[in-house]
């Protein structure tokens, strides 16, 4: 049972790798999985791994250790209570008298646990349509090899070019079916008639060899041409490909990259397209020709010989139901190994930018280890691929020589009851041979067109995604920008988590408010939204009285100069850097605005200036360094809008120093929003706005909010005495600061 289970995409195509083997021994080899949720709470709320798991005909729950797999079956009086609380979820199976079980989970865990609910409530509907697999929930349904006529978006700019070549491989394909053809009158006109005492007939031979000659001059300058001009548009097509798979993934909101992994895009966008181009440059093209072969050389043998021929084409039938056989299975193993090389690159993508890391905590053994279990999946992976393709090619091959003995016996036959002459014969061979080895090569290019197949949708996967942030129809052109900033009792969830409340503020032009509040208590959450990296669920942001939606997100976010806790620098010069957010600035604006960030000092006392390498991510450079680089960066565009997230958190206080004066010259006549857990470096902020559990609790002033001995002030005393209150699980746990979605 646990082979057959494994062949379906449901065990192991949707099942976390640590379960699959559990799965396939509880399943039935024709029970469907539906839907499942990795949990990691048990009922003391302590971290421990179990599965829950709804197939077409049960609930299935299986825990780690000595419990065993327990099973409830479907009924039509059984449903599913979802809530959470405190930061913890909790699904509760009920009937009609009694709760049967309840689990538990951390909510990150919650948008999977919404899947599942939606699927076994589609269950529960008659007039519903049946919920798909649990794979299409994933959006990993196995790829067929129709995804890859998609491609066509990006051939139809060149389809004049591919219609050259189409032309020529069939003109190509013709020549080279001409000098078997020619075998008949050399044999039965020259050769035969030699050996039986007549003279050679030269003008015969002249005219036989001639055409021979010829047509194979033909094919090759055709088929030379038809490779250039099809290699030069499949390389076209793939890099037309690469970048708008690119430009689509920029164009994304950050919630689609909250649940992707970098490893697993970059194999997406390079490998996954380079593989797409070497099918359309190379083996599209050999397919293609392989067809046309096999389709002409079937016409000709029918000419020739209908009864000769019906017998050479006798293991066609069985060839090409071995092909779509085996399709199947390597549609599923390549989509497999899709996903495990992706893993792969996803280990590399972690430990290779966290090599420090790995090194201080001396964890290199067991990165290592990562690597090589992942190495393993993949080589367990693809040694059932290839012992499946091991055993088909020989058996294609086997057919085509049986086929070969069939001609043999046949014509033989034939010939000696003298229906066909041996001419006809020595054609037949020659074009059955040619046929099975296209028919050969054909079936080989199966796994390459699936490979393909499997890229083809792993890239479309991410074209086919709709940003949560979309751009307006007719999008309103921006006037001069007073930096009016009006939050009207806008409201933010997560999954059905409320993480901003009915909140509302107002925002003078040149005004500077400081947010402040527990870690959890939304204040990252909210600066998102203002600069629209997520949108409100009820309300509306307005700047200068418009609806920021109405705004192009480009012409929006060019007016926000966004300053973070930790500055992120991209490989290249100091220059580049600071002028990343408008690439053709002058080098006098570029010092200009340095000096202002209190960079020029520093940046003329490294190696070549202005024009020294900071490194990947700005490693050549201290944390200070970077960010008065990113201060910058941000003064050279000259925003109406500063948002300055933690700026200084991460410094000594004589970096916080310098840095201060820096973003002192960086506030100046511009609106500002600043977050700081130093509560200190605020006291300049016209206003200060105390966050709590996503809503406010208090504006005011610095003095004026100590006096009224409110939240402000129990924070305030609790960063004197260098203790601050717990952070309250109101936000998603594993954000890397406090709150963001």
């Amino acid at each position: 049972m646990q082979g057959s289970m494994l062949e379906t995409p449901a065990a192991d195509g949707l099942a976390p790798a640590a379960w699959r083997d559990t799965l396939s021994a509880q399943l039935a080899t024709d029970e469907h999985l539906l839907g499942w949720l990795t949990l990691n709470l048990d009922s003391h709320l302590q971290y421990t791994d179990s599965l829950l798991v709804l197939t077409d005909r049960r609930w299935l729950f299986c825990g780690t250790g000595a419990q065993s797999c327990r099973s409830w079956p479907l009924r039509p009086d059984l449903f599913l209570k979802l809530q959470d609380h405190a930061g913890v979820g909790s699904l509760e199976l009920m009937d009609e008298h009694a709760r049967l079980a309840r689990w538990r989970y951390t909510l990150d865990r919650h948008p999977q646990a919404l899947q599942l609910l939606a699927r076994h409530e589609a269950l529960r509907q008659p007039s519903a349509e049946p919920p798909p697999p649990a794979v299409a929930a994933k959006d990993s349904q196995a790829p067929r090899a129709s995804s890859l006529f998609r491609l066509w978006r990006f051939a139809r700019p060149y389809r004049r070019q591919l219609s050259i070549g189409l032309i020529l491989t069939l003109i190509a394909t013709g020549a080279s079916l001409v000098p078997p053809y020619l075998t008949m009158p050399l044999m039965d006109e020259v050769l035969i008639p030699f050996q039986n005492g007549a003279p050679i007939r030269w003008d015969l031979v002249t005219l036989y060899l001639g055409g021979l000659l010829a047509s194979s001059l033909i094919a090759w300058g055709l088929g030379w041409g038809r490779s250039a001009i099809l290699a030069r548009v499949s390389e076209r097509i793939g890099a037309d490909l690469r970048t708008t798979t690119y430009q689509h993934l920029q164009q994304l909101s950050l919630q689609y990259f909250g649940g992707k992994r970098t490893g697993d895009l970059m194999a997406r966008i390079g490998s996954e397209s380079d593989r797409i181009c070497l099918f359309l440059s190379l083996h599209l093209l050999d397919f293609a020709t392989d067809l046309l072969v096999i389709v002409m050389t079937a016409i000709i043998l029918l000419s020739i010989d209908p009864w000769l021929a019906l017998a050479t084409l006798a293991p066609l039938p069985i060839i090409l139901w071995m092909i779509h056989w085996v399709r199947d299975r390597l549609r599923h193993g390549f989509e497999k190994a899709d996903r495990v090389w992706s893993d792969i690159t996803n280990v590399l993508a972690d430990t290779i930018p966290g090599i420090r890391v790995v090194k201080a905590f001396a964890q290199e053994k067991r990165e290592v280890a990562r690597f090589r279990e992942a190495n393993d999946r993949n080589l367990a992976i693809n040694d059932r691929v290839n012992a499946l393709w091991s055993l088909f090619t020989p058996t294609v091959t086997l057919l085509t020589e049986l086929g070969l003995l069939v001609v043999w016996v046949a014509g033989i036959w034939l010939v000696s009851r003298q229906a066909i002459t041996v001419g006809v014969l020595t054609a037949f061979l020659a074009y059955i041979s040619r046929f099975y080895v296209r028919l050969d090569s054909m079936s080989r290019i199966v796994s390459v067109t699936q490979r393909a197949a499997a890229s083809s949708k792993r890239i479309f996967d991410i074209l086919d995604h709709v940003s949560s942030v979309p751009e307006p129809a007719n999008p309103r052109p921006m006037e001069r920008i007073q930096g009016h900033i009006e939050l009207s009792h806008i409201g933010f969830r997560y999954g059905n988590r409320s993480v901003i409340q009915d909140l509302s503020l107002d925002i003078a032009p040149g005004e500077m408010v400081g947010l402040v509040g527990h870690s959890g208590s939304g204040k990252s959450t909210l600066v998102n939204l203002i600069c629209r990296f997520y949108d409100v669920t009820q309300g509306a942001i307005r700047l200068d009285g418009v609806d920021i939606r109405q705004y192009a997100i480009s012409d929006y976010r060019r007016r926000i100069g966004l300053v973070l806790q930790e500055p992120f620098l991209f490989y290249g010069s100091v220059a580049e850097n600071i002028a990343y957010g408008r690439p053709d600035a002058s080098r006098a604006d570029i010092i200009a605005a340095a000096r202002a960030a209190h960079a020029h000092e520093f940046i003329l006392r490294l190696p070549h200036g202005y024009d020294s390498l900071v490194g990947e991510r700005g490693q050549a450079l201290s944390g200070g360094e970077r960010q008065r680089i990113s201060i910058a960066r941000a003064i050279l565009i000259d925003p109406p809008i500063l948002i300055l997230d933690e700026a200084t958190s991460s410094v000594d206080t004589a970096t916080e120093n310098e840095i201060q004066k820096a973003l002192d010259n960086l506030v100046k006549g511009r609106t500002t929003i600043s977050i700081a857990h130093r509560l200190s470096t605020l006291r300049e902020a016209d206003r200060l706005v105390v966050m709590d559990s996503g809503r406010i609790v208090e504006i005011g002033g610095h003095d004026e909010l100590l006096a009224r001995n409110g939240a402000y002030a129990r924070l305030y005393q609790a960063q004197l005495q260098g203790t601050l209150p717990p952070s309250r699980p109101t936000e998603r746990p594993d954000d890397e600061d406090d709150d963001e979605p």
